[in-house]
């Protein structure tokens, strides 16, 4: 024990030691400071008075005019007490008690996680729990509230007349967590009451029963386990429909009786360079875990995937079977049912090779990519789900395979004057399986005679693919006192020949079925999104960039140019089983044209914009525009796109490949803070085609140190039937004690007059 006093007084009668003025004692990592300390060696106790202060060997520090505490500061009384932990919790109390050096008992005590004002130091919390008694067990790190009431901001709120958290010092600790309610106009309302139960540091389990006052019982647990290198989750889940009659009827819903999943998610750091993982759901029927919102497996469409990737440098391997599980109401025998029409894809694999060694100088890239996929269930129905003899044939069924293999080898040179010229050299080849179903057969047969073309079913194909190109960058800049203005006008020419069965139907299109071209993709070499397309014939690209640097922050940067095909079939007007370049401002000899603008600046404002206009008239195809204003108090963006219809204009004309209508929508966004810790946010979504406000929320929230709030309302429209879904929900999160929310969807839908 290490004293310090300005005086000592020995009563050798009375046994005792008194420490008087500015005393100090340090003992077995306690330290304690007072005005006075009176020590009996018969009792072995102090008493200390005069602002009192004792921190203990956790941190944990105790305020007080006078304690009585034994020598090893094991056990003490003490009156009027003011207690700060080391996480920035406090309790006070008109008295305590320590027993066994473990346990302390606060009368007529207070908590709270709320930091006190500084400059109203009796100014209440924003939340503080008032009890008769507070039981600090520090060994079985618990604190228990006997008669407590709850208060806001000094107001009492609830009275409780006993529970239990965990001690603001346990990270994981076994017992029930806040109660959570929720709710529906199918469900009902219902209360969860979640119970964790920590089983050792690395491994744990949480139960989740819920009862809804409409379909009773849902059992659901998780159980997680973490290793040195990873972690995996399982999920189980399931319920006995009292009332599936309340579902809307002719929906998987309103079908079902007993309806469960089970999931799981993992990933694992094999080395550095390697990983493995899954995510994995399986369910009674397609839609259970969307309906009663499983957290982690409740998306609209859910990727049951497993997987291994492996990076090092600039290569890369990736090797994964998975399969697109759409979650929905629709049952099977709807035709605009989308469920039964996923693939399996088993395996897809990818692998790229950059070589660290220039190879004649240049640079060499290798990739391979091969999937394996298998259909139950034809996918001909058209984007908009018309099922007609014509409809696009956007998945086989039956099973369809195929490896490519690609090398190219580009090298650059800088010519005087700054002309930079890079030469590129690429090979490909193909190697396609199929297994098409006699149906699949039909309706490819279909859709060739609609589109006047033949159609060529094989149950082996093999293409490859030659390009010789050329890129000119001529980067020019421009200086002043306060800017600085890079102008690059670029030019690239591919010569390919003609792509192998291009003007036949029969090879499947699986992953290119998605087309947009923009000022992004102006210069790519080959501008299908995926391998099951191929670009032929000689194409040129030509456009300029623009990129400038302002004083102050300032930035502004652009892109504008076209494409234009030279010789050869265009392949993004040959025919497809999807009509992937229709409509795409690619299929005509001189491409409409593309440009983007961005703006920067040190001020929280930004813009840019990104359009497609048509090569004759400049009419506008496509836009999207965006601005921001973003500040510490406020922040907002909106959006505008436009998407031009992309269906048939005349007879003879491919199949839509997208919405047979114009596309034009407006989004915005806005939060403010006000106040330090209050904010204010919301959001709308608006329709200008059919003149409807689809979506809109406005909500507002506060938060702090110890204390979270917020509330949203939030409505979506049909776009169609204008019926209107409402819903609203709130959290509270109190630091140390738990999370509270609620959420429920209005049990009616009106209609817009």
């Amino acid at each position: 024990m290490l004293l310090e006093a300005d005086t000592l007084v020995y009563d050798n009668d009375r046994n005792t030691v008194t420490a008087v003025g500015g005393v100090q004692i340090d003992y077995d990592g306690n330290r304690l400071v007072a005005q006075r300390v009176a020590y009996d060696r018969n009792t072995r106790k102090l008493i200390a008075t005069g602002a009192v202060e004792i921190v203990d060997r956790d941190g944990t520090k105790i305020y007080s005019d006078e304690i009585d505490v034994t020598d090893d500061f094991r056990d003490g009384f003490v009156n009027a007490l003011r207690v700060e932990t080391t996480d920035k919790t406090y309790f006070a109390a008109e008295s305590a008690e320590r027993r066994s050096g473990t346990v302390t008992t606060f009368n007529r005590g207070i908590y709270t996680a709320c930091e006190p004002c500084e400059e109203k130091p009796d100014k209440p919390p924003i939340w503080r729990i008032k009890a008769q008694k507070i039981i600090w067990n520090g060994e079985a790190k618990t604190v228990r509230f006997e008669r407590a009431r709850f208060e806001m901001f000094g107001f009492p709120l609830a009275f409780l007349p006993a529970f239990e958290v965990a001690d603001p010092t346990v990270k994981r600790k076994s017992g029930f967590l806040i109660p959570s309610y929720q709710g529906s106009s199918k469900l009902g309302y219902g209360v969860q009451v979640p119970y964790y139960l920590a089983l050792s540091p690395t491994f744990d389990a949480t139960f989740y029963p819920t009862y809804y006052s409409k379909q009773g019982f849902l059992g659901m647990a998780e159980w997680r386990q973490r290793f040195n290198n990873g972690a995996y989750d399982i999920r189980i889940a399931g319920i006995r429909q009292q009332s599936p009659e309340e579902f809307d009827p002719g929906t998987v819903d309103s079908r079902e009786k007993f309806r469960g999943m089970i999931g799981t998610k993992g990933e694992f750091q094999i080395n550095p360079r390697w990983s493995f993982g899954w995510d994995v759901l399986a369910q009674t029927d397609k839609n259970f875990s969307r309906t009663y919102s499983i957290d982690g497996f409740n998306q609209s469409v859910h990727r049951s995937q497993v997987y291994l990737t492996g990076l090092n440098d600039r290569n890369y391997f990736d090797l994964r079977a998975y399969r697109f599980e759409v979650q929905e109401r629709l049952l099977d025998a709807d035709p605009r049912s989308r469920s039964e029409k996923q693939p399996w894809v088993l395996p897809s694999f990818d692998y790229s090779y950059t070589p660290d060694e220039a190879i004649a100088g240049g640079e060499l890239n290798i990739d391979v990519n091969a999937q394996s996929l298998y259909r139950r269930e034809l996918d001909r129905s058209g984007w908009q789900g018309s099922g007609d003899s014509d409809a696009l044939v956007r998945g086989t069924e039956g099973w369809n395979g195929r490896v490519t293999a690609e090398a190219e080898w580009k090298r650059s040179f800088i010519a005087p004057g700054g002309l930079m010229l890079t030469p590129l050299l690429a090979a490909r080849g193909d190697a396609i399986g199929t297994s098409y179903s006699g149906l699949s057969e039909a309706a490819i047969a279909d859709l060739a005679g609609t589109l006047g073309v033949e159609d060529d079913i094989r149950s082996a194909y093999f293409r490859s693919m030659a390009t010789a190109g050329l890129e000119a960058r001529w980067p020019i800049l421009f200086s002043t006192t306060s800017s600085t203005h890079v102008l690059e006008p670029m030019g690239q020419i591919f010569a390919r020949p003609d792509a192998a069965y291009q003007n036949r139907l029969g090879i499947p299109n699986e992953d290119a079925q998605s087309l947009v071209f923009d000022a992004t993709s102006l210069f790519e070499r080959d501008k299908f999104s995926g391998f099951d397309r191929i670009e032929g014939g000689t194409r040129a690209n030509l456009g300029v960039r623009y990129s400038g640097a302002f004083q102050n922050g300032w930035g502004l940067h652009g892109l504008a140019g076209q494409s234009y095909h030279l010789a050869g079939d265009n392949p993004f007007a040959s025919p497809d089983l999807v009509s992937a370049g229709a409509y795409s401002g690619l299929e005509s000899d001189r491409s409409d044209y593309v440009a983007m603008v961005g703006l920067t600046t040190p001020v929280g404002l930004s813009f840019s914009a990104g359009g497609r206009f048509d090569e004759d008239s400049f009419e506008m195809r496509r836009t999207d525009l965006t601005a921001g204003y973003t500040t510490r108090p406020f922040s907002i963006v909106g959006r505008y796109s436009f998407i031009e219809a992309q269906a048939p204009e005349e007879a003879g004309d491919p199949p839509a490949y997208g919405f047979d209508s114009d596309r034009q929508e407006v989004q915005l966004s806005a939060s403010a803070r006000f106040f330090e810790n209050w904010r204010v946010f919301g959001s709308g979504t608006y329709d200008l085609e059919k003149d409807v406000l689809v979506a809109r929320s406005i909500g507002f929230a506060y938060d702090d140190e110890c204390f979270a709030y917020s509330f949203t309302v939030s409505e979506t429209e049909n776009r169609d039937t204008n019926e209107v879904d409402r819903s609203f929900g709130f959290s509270i999160s109190l630091r140390t004690i738990g999370d509270f929310g609620t959420a429920s969807n209005s049990p009616f839908a009106s209609s817009r007059l």
